[in-house]
């Protein structure tokens, strides 16, 4: 398929657009390092949670880059997070949502622009490792959508024969090669190991030209598993040592950028795509304190750890306090690349300004979070968190899970819209709706807007701007 780029700036929502792109010396563009975890929690990480005392490497990164303290994922779960990040759109605007599995009967949709296509249309070598999660029939996989490489699997790693509560409902879970089928994945103590050898292979055999390396963890999601090397490392159990393991493969990302003279010209980002999976209890990652976590809209399902360094480009050691979401990835990797952007509206804008500090103001752009398809559950703008009447889950209460089986949610129905301060209020335990109803009242024109564009099922409100998924037929 040809793609056609076209450079019309930025698109979206209340007028935010992109400064030129015009900051990149076009002969040596940087290379692009996205590391993205899956069900890393707030507090999995040293530089949120002091009780961490096994993550040096996101220490470092956040000694030496900039930590964004409030970022975001437009949904809490798996599929729907990673159609946000790699095409800067709200999900819900590339008709996709949930979690896809090998019954699925669609995908993203190869006439969307991933980050993939848009660098290899500038010219660089690109590579995805690890899991997909955007639909596993041939037209949907990474080299589909812009990767000249791939190795992983393509959808959960619980998706598979030995799920604790569905067992045998999946087959077995298959090991893919770019388009083909090499293995079916029976222990999962070697991934973690093996993705990073083939991440720094690639940055090895790549580093004399621009490359493009999205890293996508499939653990600390359940089923959680170490190599040999990595067991009881941190003393902690088995969660603390998968998380020491992830850390490690940071670090040796890092190393080998160092080794190969390639940190000042690569932009390294990593994040995880929503919060902990709070069900399994002690193979769940840590809030550290914030509320709920995967599959909510509260903060510890949307909120997430994340890091960008770039040596002597970003101020290092930077703590950055402005709201900012994985639809921002791509437009801020557009900007610094000098790449063409394609002329599909998107809902990102490029942050890069903001980071560095050349510009203020990013918190007066509202962002909005969605789950259980097309529901608009919650949004943020400034420092205000406005939740819409809807039915969300929680363990408060309930009997906790245990190595690797499930506990019960119960469900509890937002009767009305609540309000929370986060700069006074980050847990969300005081509910302010009744005292600032200027403050709602102007939310909820805002709300209005994207319901516009895009609907919201809660409401029975279809939009006018989603776009199609890939269909099988």
């Amino acid at each position: 398929m040809i793609r056609v780029f076209v450079y019309i700036g930025l698109l979206s929502l209340f007028s935010f657009q992109a400064p030129s792109n015009k900051m990149v010396d076009e002969k040596k563009p940087p290379n692009i390092v996205l590391i993205f975890i899956d069900d890393m929690g707030w507090g999995d990480v040293s530089f949120n949670n002091s009780a961490v005392d096994y993550t040096p490497n996101f220490l470092w990164l956040a000694n030496n880059g900039v930590q964004l303290n409030n970022f975001y994922v437009s949904q809490s779960v798996c599929t729907a997070s990673r159609a946000s990040i790699l095409t800067g759109c709200y999900t819900n605007r590339v008709g996709l949502s949930g979690a896809m599995d090998h019954k699925s009967k669609v995908g993203l949709n190869p006439d969307e622009v991933t980050i993939a296509d848009m660098l290899k249309a500038n010219g660089y070598h690109t590579a995805a490792y690890g899991k997909w999660h955007l639909g596993y029939q041939q037209q949907f996989l990474p080299t589909s959508q812009g990767f000249d490489e791939y190795f992983g699997i393509p959808y959960s790693n619980d998706m598979w024969p030995y799920h604790p509560e569905s067992p045998n409902y999946y087959p077995p879970l298959p090991l893919y090669e770019n388009e083909k089928v090499i293995d079916t994945i029976t222990d999962q103590s070697w991934l973690t190991t093996t993705l990073t050898d083939k991440a720094t292979h690639f940055i090895e055999q790549n580093k004399n030209e621009p490359f493009f390396l999205y890293l996508a963890h499939p653990m600390p999601h359940v089923p959680i598993y170490v190599s040999e090397e990595g067991k009881d490392k941190t003393g902690k159990g088995l969660y603390a040592d998968v998380i020491h393991e992830i850390d490690w493969s940071v670090g040796e990302v890092l190393k080998t950028l160092r080794e190969n003279n390639l940190e000042e010209n690569t932009l390294v980002i990593v994040t995880s795509d929503n919060g902990p999976w709070l069900s399994y209890g002690n193979h769940a990652g840590s809030t550290a304190g914030l509320r709920e976590g995967k599959g909510t809209s509260w903060e510890g399902g949307v909120r997430e750890p994340c890091v960008m360094y770039w040596k002597g480009k970003l101020p290092a050691g930077k703590v950055f306090d402005q709201p900012a979401m994985t639809i921002d990835i791509l437009p801020t990797i557009w900007a610094v690349t000098g790449s063409l952007l394609h002329e599909k509206k998107i809902d990102g804008i490029n942050i890069w300004p903001y980071l560095t500090g050349k510009k203020k103001g990013l918190n007066e752009r509202p962002l909005f979070f969605y789950y259980n398809k097309n529901d608009l559950e919650a949004m943020r703008w400034k420092n205000w968190k406005l939740y819409f009447p809807h039915t969300y889950r929680t363990m408060e209460g309930q009997p906790q899970g245990k190595d690797g089986k499930p506990g019960k949610y119960k469900y509890i129905k937002m009767e009305k819209p609540e309000l929370y301060d986060l700069s006074k209020d980050p847990f969300e335990k005081n509910d302010i709706a009744s005292t600032h109803k200027t403050i709602m009242s102007k939310m909820q024109k805002m709300a209005e807007g994207i319901r516009d564009q895009l609907g919201d099922d809660l409401m029975g409100r279809k939009g006018t701007e989603n776009r199609s998924p890939g269909r099988i037929e």
